[in-house]
């Protein structure tokens, strides 16, 4: 399989930078933070982006999508980086019809693929429940109850989970605390009784939130896969968006890489354009070396998804370690290299440093990623 893009996908490419760099700058999340938006995402924007396609690409055509696949994905995701666009489009578009389309029951996928491709429904992936990513560590309870269960606990980190009309949430139907069976999805309404949720202020400007879950009854239809076999369903569905995240930040790093190395070539020192020092050549040329190995295992894992998705762990744990490192790398040097100055709320320096340190950790940081890999290798 070629390591580059297909024709299709370089038009999706060219046409979602062109529309994200005129409708949704970096300008935009200032703004948004400024203004402290409810949404956290400009709903026009979404709306546009739904009309655009952006929204289906995951969906298949019998449900309104157009079934583009993971690596049309990755490069609408890639470009959104580039622009730090907030958007429910991970945790819907990626997510969202990954988790329906993937494993859901017909009914659900025609209820709710699409909605999902006309931009009118927003999911959220409730999983975590503590600081770090742990999908296997499920306290929350799902205690079988009449013909459908009641849940009872707390998601923390749930990416978009203020705005969502309907929350993925993983809750252990047996076993102990730590066990990989006996974890269940369900789908679960945020306006259902007894849910409670809570907004957080993230660093990057982001949306996220608290979920509490207190005697919530859902029927057995909201069984997302196998009761006690969810964890699989779960990492199927977490890995689709570890990808779009790591095509995310591999975005935000070639912008600092480019944005860096325009502000190389006008900065002067001490008479000269300081892109003209030795040091700051070798430390750009070892970013951009590493930016591109970067870029190809993303694009790999996002082929491998499209392919053969049952056999795709490992190269997104690659690509989600390699590519958290790159991008923290990315943004550590561009504040170096633009000196103090880069961290002041007038450079966009800071917003994607803060963005990529929240996206790295989101779902598995690279020691999660490292760690997964080499258990899956038998290490």
């Amino acid at each position: 399989m070629a390591m580059v893009l297909n024709e299709e996908a370089g038009m999706l490419k060219d046409a979602a930078k062109g529309f994200l760099t005129g409708s949704a700058p970096v300008s935009q999340l200032r703004k948004l933070r400024d203004e402290k938006n409810e949404d956290g995402f400009d709903r026009k924007t979404w709306s546009a982006m739904a009309e655009m396609g952006w929204t289906s690409v995951l969906v298949p055509e019998d449900f309104g999508g157009v079934e583009m696949g993971y690596v049309a994905a990755g490069v609408i995701a890639e470009e959104m980086g580039r622009t730090l666009t907030a958007s429910p489009y991970l945790s819907t578009a990626i997510m969202g019809a990954t988790a329906f389309s993937r494993f859901g029951t017909d009914a659900q996928k025609s209820e709710w693929l699409p909605r999902i491709a006309a931009g009118d429904a927003i999911t959220a992936i409730a999983v975590d429940e503590s600081g770090k990513h742990a999908p296997s560590k499920v306290a929350t309870t799902a205690e079988r109850s009449g013909n459908g269960f009641k849940l009872n606990g707390r998601k923390t980190f749930v990416a978009e989970g203020h705005v969502a009309d309907m929350l993925i949430v993983s809750a252990r139907t047996a076993g102990s605390e730590t066990e990989a069976e006996g974890i269940t999805l369900f789908l679960v309404p945020r306006d259902a009784a007894g849910v409670s949720v809570e907004r957080s202020d993230m660093v990057d400007s982001r949306n996220s939130a608290r979920v509490t879950l207190d005697n919530v009854e859902v029927t057995a239809d909201a069984v997302l896969g196998e009761v006690d076999g969810g964890l699989k369903t779960l990492e199927g569905v977490l890995d689709a968006g570890r990808a779009g995240l790591s095509a995310e930040m591999s975005g935000s790093a070639q912008q600092c890489l480019e944005t860096t190395a325009s502000y190389l070539k006008e900065r002067k020192q001490f008479g000269a354009i300081i892109g003209t020092f030795q040091a700051l050549q070798h430390r750009a040329a070892h970013l951009y070396s590493e930016v591109e190995l970067g870029k190809s295992v993303v694009l790999k894992a996002l082929q491998t998804l499209d392919a053969a998705p049952d056999h795709a762990a490992i190269l997104v744990c690659a690509a989600k370690a390699k590519m958290g490192q790159v991008a923290q790398l990315a943004t550590q040097e561009a504040l170096q290299m633009h000196g103090g100055i880069g961290m002041t709320d007038e450079y966009d320096v800071g917003f994607f440093m803060k963005r990529v340190r929240v996206a790295e950790a989101l779902y598995g940081d690279a020691n999660f990623q490292a760690d997964k890999f080499a258990r899956m290798r038998n290490y």
